[in-house]
């Protein structure tokens, strides 16, 4: 009986790993399409909403008693953070003409 418990624990544990590491994937997946729409749309500007999802994702990763919404989270919040860089390197990717320009604001590719 003993050993049963065992063995249904590793296998837990086992899919867990499985589903943290898809829910990564997705959420990575998700900001991409994400970050090109908010340049788009935005500009270069939108970098503080990324800025602020990510802190706020961060704190409460850091509050929240379920441990697997304590990774996703942390998982969302990063993600966020790092789609600041992706923002600024978006706005390159237009200049570069291998995304659309918003025609509304040339200017700020010049």
């Amino acid at each position: 009986m003993r050993q049963m418990k065992r063995q249904a624990i590793c296998l837990k544990m086992n899919i867990t790993g499985i589903i943290i590491g898809l829910a990564t994937f997705l959420t990575i997946g998700l900001f991409h399409p994400i970050v090109i729409k908010a340049e788009y749309h935005f500009g270069r500007r939108c970098w503080w909403a990324f800025l602020l999802t990510g802190l706020a994702c961060l704190g409460l990763s850091l509050v929240v008693h379920s441990e697997h919404a304590s990774i996703l989270l942390g998982v969302v919040g990063f993600s966020a953070l790092w789609g600041i860089l992706e923002v600024f390197q978006q706005h390159k990717r237009v200049q570069r003409g291998w995304f659309p320009m918003n025609p509304k604001r040339k200017d700020e590719y010049k």
